[in-house]
């Protein structure tokens, strides 16, 4: 037994630190994020202390809010608690909010397992003028507590002394109800449990009781034979009454042991409060977060930064033979942005680095056709993707700012205005924002929503969001709407994030008014207080996105760049085309009689009515070859250009010979960034969607992206087409909502006639 490790489970509301914590104790690598529901799935870790030799198994559970299952969070945490058996259980506090956080450690209490309360933001409420009388509340609580800082991580090592102290001794559970209106009713209930031999008889009691659902699963008999302890008109008065005692309970009790400054009355409003004010503010919210969208892609794309340019400042070109730094920091055109100088930086190098690899080749005699095999490899494979990587981690930077931050948070907030009259709660826009950065933590996180339903509308709408694979699309087909169409870049990816926005929007309120109609779950949320981001927090997100950013640029991008290189490169015979040169010696590419455009040319009719499709001149069948490859992972979309041009520089004048108009290529993007994601995601979807709704998910994906693109394309090249299309959207969405509302009739009446019968 000395030598078996202790199980620690932490277990906390949202926002209270408890992810910190995690990552503090055991230096994993897990993302922590700033708004209720990043914690899905319990994690797991170790924590070894060097100077006291002590070690534990960490095991992070979901955060919640109580222990009753109306979340598939809770069931989590309750079920690892009651069945599991952890030796102690660390319940996190957030010492700010105190009276909230103490609702559910009244309920762990009434397990048989030891518990420690860890006091977490103890210097926030210090640096407020307050304090939390430690001792005094370990014995109000009856379990020991300890004041840390998660986010500094002092007082930590005391923490775990503690718990691993409290964990060799066993602790029998305690009720706040024990004295109260129910105190003779839950002693009976108890007794039921302990004749039956059930392990945390109090804690089962009490849910009986309550006709609690989960515990009416596992045991029917004895919360039948509980419910009748309960005189006539107590049990539906039973959970709000208890509910009500313990809330009395702790503000009488526990909250005595805080003491100190007294916030008058013009102090009330905090500081984030106040900023809450302008940023959820009913008018002003949805504004201002597309402009803090736009100054984020700004930053990123912009090759004119504060279009200083445009406003007629002048740059001089004059970099007195540093080649290197030519056009790096800033060209005739302007100012770069932080996300295109590191861009630059980085191509800069990577192609540097190739040139002397290819020199090196053809000095030692390799044989051309090698090179050229390396070059779509290497070159404008693997170097021309990973061009893209500092663009996509500065994006995630901007990101991750605004959620460790808190802002995301309030986004959420004010989503759920919308989101209600859809018909799904603003929970649901937390993964939605996740699909911003990838869309299989995204689906992964729907199961912290309520309902089947709603969790295969939101999953079906993730799919629409520019996750960081599409930036690679967006980037190469933006740089060609500037170059040939003279668009703006930086708009032009700002858009494609909006456009997926509004149209999930759109979509889940047709799904709502049609096959995936229920009643609007609740949506409770917590609002973290604004605070600087961590550092270690920011810098972990943006290694896991690097990390796996270079890991598919180095297996699936670089074997699709092998694929297209293989099959260009060969006849449907197998007979290889040698390489051809232009009247200047430089090589072209040598597709012709390819069996990759013999294939693509082939089922390229299927996108003629978009606009990219066998219409289209020269190597226009490139386009059918990059929607397809896209669906195994969206890096490819602009990697496909590149490997076929034959270089990045040279994708804009390819794009630009095949006689494709603006509507084409808005449509062509448009599609990509809408239709079936990477089968990553397809793979995750089918395991979070109920059985059989893959298939008609794959169909809406397919669907949704090539409706959406047909107006598109028809609306750019066409422009009388909007006095057809805009009247058949608003025509469609009246007639579901005409549908939505015959239904709730017919269910209302259906309803009515079985109450009377």
């Amino acid at each position: 037994m000395e030598d078996k490790r202790i199980v620690v489970a932490l277990a906390g509301n949202p926002n209270c630190g408890k992810t910190t914590l995690f990552n503090s104790l055991t230096g994993a690598t897990a993302y922590v994020g700033n708004w209720p529901g990043v914690t899905v799935e319990k994690r797991q870790g170790t924590y070894k202390n060097r100077k006291t030799k002590e070690s534990a198994e960490i095991v992070d559970l979901p955060g919640i809010y109580s222990l009753s299952p109306y979340t598939p969070e809770e069931v989590v945490s309750r079920d690892f608690i009651l069945n599991e058996n952890p030796d102690v259980v660390i319940n996190v506090l957030d010492a700010t909010n105190l009276e909230r956080n103490l609702y559910m450690t009244t309920q762990i209490m009434e397990m048989d397992v030891p518990m420690v309360v860890a006091l977490n933001m103890i210097d926030v409420v210090e640096k407020s003028g307050e304090q939390i009388d430690a001792e005094d509340l370990s014995k109000r609580l009856g379990v020991p507590v300890v004041a840390i800082s998660a986010l500094k991580q002092s007082n930590l090592s005391e923490l775990m002394s503690v718990a691993i102290k409290a964990a060799k001794s066993g602790r029998k559970g305690f009720s706040v109800l024990s004295e109260g209106k129910y105190a003779k009713d839950i002693k009976q209930a108890v007794v039921l449990y302990e004749e039956q031999e059930v392990s945390h008889p109090l804690f089962h009691a009490i849910k009986a009781l309550e006709n609690d659902e989960k515990e009416l699963e596992a045991n029917p008999e004895l919360v039948k034979k509980a419910q009748e302890i309960l005189a006539k008109g107590k049990q539906e008065d039973f959970e709000a009454d208890t509910a009500d005692e313990r809330y009395q309970y702790i503000t009488g009790s526990y909250v005595k042991a805080r003491s100190g400054k007294k916030v008058e009355a013009k102090e009330k409003l905090s500081r984030s409060d106040k900023i809450d004010r302008v940023l959820t503010n009913r008018w002003a919210a949805i504004p201002i977060f597309i402009v803090a969208l736009f100054f984020i892609f700004h930053l990123t794309f912009a090759e004119d930064l504060f279009y200083l340019h445009a406003m007629g400042v002048q740059f001089s070109m004059n970099f007195e033979g540093n080649e290197f730094f030519e056009g790096l920091f800033w060209t005739d055109g302007g100012i770069n942005s932080i996300g295109v100088i590191l861009a630059n930086l980085v191509n800069g190098i990577t192609g540097a680095i190739w040139t002397g690899a290819q020199n090196g080749l053809t000095q030692i005699g390799t044989p051309d056709w090698t090179i050229g095999l390396l070059g779509s490899v290497i070159n404008d494979g693997f170097f021309a993707v990973i061009g893209f990587l500092p663009q996509i981690l500065v994006l995630f930077f901007f990101f991750s700012l605004l959620e460790d931050s808190g802002y995301m948070a309030r986004v959420a907030f004010v989503f759920d205005r919308i989101f209600r009259r859809a018909g799904l709660s603003g929970r649901a826009f937390i993964p939605m924002l996740m699909g911003y950065g990838c869309g299989v933590p995204a689906m992964i996180n729907t199961r912290t929503l309520n309902t089947e339903k709603e969790r295969t509308a939101t999953i079906r709408v993730i799919a629409f969001f520019c996750c960081g694979a599409k930036v690679t699309a967006v980037a190469a087909i933006a740089g060609v709407l500037a170059s040939n169409f003279g668009w703006n870049a930086e708009l032009v990816s700002l858009s494609m994030y909006i456009v997926g926005l509004v149209l999930a929007v759109a979509m889940v309120i047709l799904m709502h008014w049609t096959t995936q109609r229920e009643k609007v779950p609740p949506f409770i949320m917590e609002l973290p207080a604004y605070h600087a981001p961590q550092a270690r927090a920011l810098a972990i997100h943006i290694w896991d996105k690097a990390k796996g950013f270079i890991k598919k640029a180095s297996t699936i991008i670089v074997l699709a760049a092998l694929f297209i290189w293989v099959f260009s490169n060969f006849t449907p015979t197998w007979q290889y085309i040698p390489a051809m040169v232009d009247e200047m010696g430089e090589p072209l590419p040598a597709y012709e009689g390819s069996m990759l455009k013999h294939l693509c040319q082939a089922i390229s009719p299927i996108f003629f009515p978009l606009g990219f499709g066998n219409n289209l001149l020269g190597e226009g069948w490139s386009m059918t070859l990059a929607t397809a490859l896209g669906l195994v992972a969206k890096e490819v979309v602009a990697d496909t250009f590149i490997t076929i041009a034959g270089g990045e520089e040279l994708v804009a004048g390819m794009i630009g010979a095949t006689g494709i108009s603006v509507g084409g290529l808005v449509a062509f993007l448009v599609f990509n960034l809408t239709t079936v994601p990477c089968f990553a995601a397809v793979a995750t979807a089918k395991a979070e969607l109920p059985k059989g709704q893959l298939k008609w998910t794959v169909l809406f994906w397919l669907g949704t992206s090539y409706i959406v693109a047909l107006m598109v394309r028809l609306m750019f090249d066409f422009v009388w087409t909007l006095a057809i299309i805009i009247p058949l959207i608003i025509l469609i969405f009246v007639l579901a909502y005409l549908w939505y509302r015959r239904a709730c009739k017919k269910e209302e009446a259906a309803k009515l006639e079985k109450g009377e019968a």
